[in-house]
Order: C-alpha cells, then sequence, then structure tokens
C-alpha cells in the first residue's frame, strides 16, 4: 500500500496550518510545514530577504527542501508546498508514482481569511509577514495570481485526487469535512 502525501492548499489565514497540525495530531503523518521552516531562515539571508519582501523562494531551494524532508516511511502532510505550477508539475512528476497525492484545496472569502490574519495578530500568534498590511495584500495577490492556476491545473492532473474544501465554518466542522475527503 502507497503512502499517502497529502496536500493543504489555499490562501493565506484559510486554516492551512491548523488542518494539518490536526491531521497529524491523529497520527502517523510527518508534517513539512514549509512556510514555518522558511520562517526560522536568518533575515538577512536570500530566503528571509525574500518572504520579507512578500515574494516567494527559489523553486530549486524548496524542491531540495522536500525532497530531504519526504520519507517512504510515512504518511506525509505537506503544508505550504506547492505555491506555484512549476512546483506543483514538480510534485506530481516527482511523487505521484509512489505516493497517493490527496491535495485539500481549502476555500473561504478574502474577508474572513483578512479577518483570521487580523485575529492571529491580535492574539499573539502573527507571523513577522502577518504585521504589515502592504505585505498581506501582496501575499494575497500573489496567491491569486500565482498559487490559484497550480491549484487549477492540479484539480485535473493525472494520477492524483482533489477535494475542495469549504473552510469558512467553524473549524471541527470543517475539519469533519476534510476526514470526509480523505475517507479517514
Amino acid at each position: 500500500m502507497k503512502k499517502k502525501i497529502i496536500v493543504m492548499m489555499g490562501g493565506q489565514g484559510v486554516g492551512k496550518g491548523t488542518f494539518a497540525k490536526m491531521l497529524c495530531n491523529r497520527g502517523g503523518f510527518n508534517h513539512i510545514d514549509v512556510g514555518g521552516i522558511l520562517r526560522t531562515a536568518p533575515a538577512d539571508s536570500e530566503v528571509g530577504k525574500t518572504i520579507a519582501m512578500g515574494n516567494l523562494v527559489p523553486d530549486e531551494m524548496l524542491f531540495d527542501l522536500i525532497k530531504e524532508k519526504i520519507t517512504p516511511d510515512n504518511d506525509t502532510v505537506l503544508d505550504g508546498f506547492p505555491r506555484k505550477l512549476s512546483q506543483a508539475e514538480w510534485l506530481v512528476k516527482n511523487y505521484a508514482k509512489d505516493y497517493d497525492i490527496h491535495i485539500l484545496y481549502l476555500t473561504a472569502p478574502e474577508e474572513i481569511l483578512m479577518s483570521r490574519i487580523n485575529k492571529r495578530i491580535r492574539e499573539g500568534g502573527g507571523r513577522a509577514d502577518d504585521a504589515r498590511s502592504d505585505v498581506i495584500r501582496r501575499r494575497l495577490d500573489t496567491y491569486k495570481t500565482v498559487t490559484v492556476p497550480a491549484i487549477e491545473w492540479l484539480r485535473t492532473a493525472p494520477g492524483i485526487k482533489f477535494s475542495t474544501i469549504n473552510a469558512a465554518g467553524h473549524v471541527d466542522d470543517n475539519f469533519a469535512e476534510i476526514m470526509d475527503a480523505l475517507a479517514m
């Protein structure tokens, strides 16, 4: 039986990290929080400077990181990757044959995403790149122009499963929908 790669995709504030952690708490998952790993990069590094501007990290850096973290011993939850079409194509090309890949596309209206990001800031859980409204706006615009085309390609990509999850509701209801989609 093939190991699974569950991919959390959606806009900033939709709950990718929350739901990835909830899945991992059920046991047996290797959680790869790509954004979390990248945010630990020193501020004066190339990665740190790129992220501070609200831009995406170069593909080759990410591919090396993903290759290092995915193991054939555990099911994996990918949180924050892929973010663009070239990354989505790379994931399918390199892993669809040996793993069951399931894309969970989490959706919510932009006003809910903004509200959640602002709540995260107010409650002290905000990230450094949440602190400036211009960076938040750039991240949401980048999501629309760069990540949405990758999501649309993955919707019909060969050898993977794709589920759209309405993540605008209560976290427990959203998680139940995720579990139903995964048939777990």
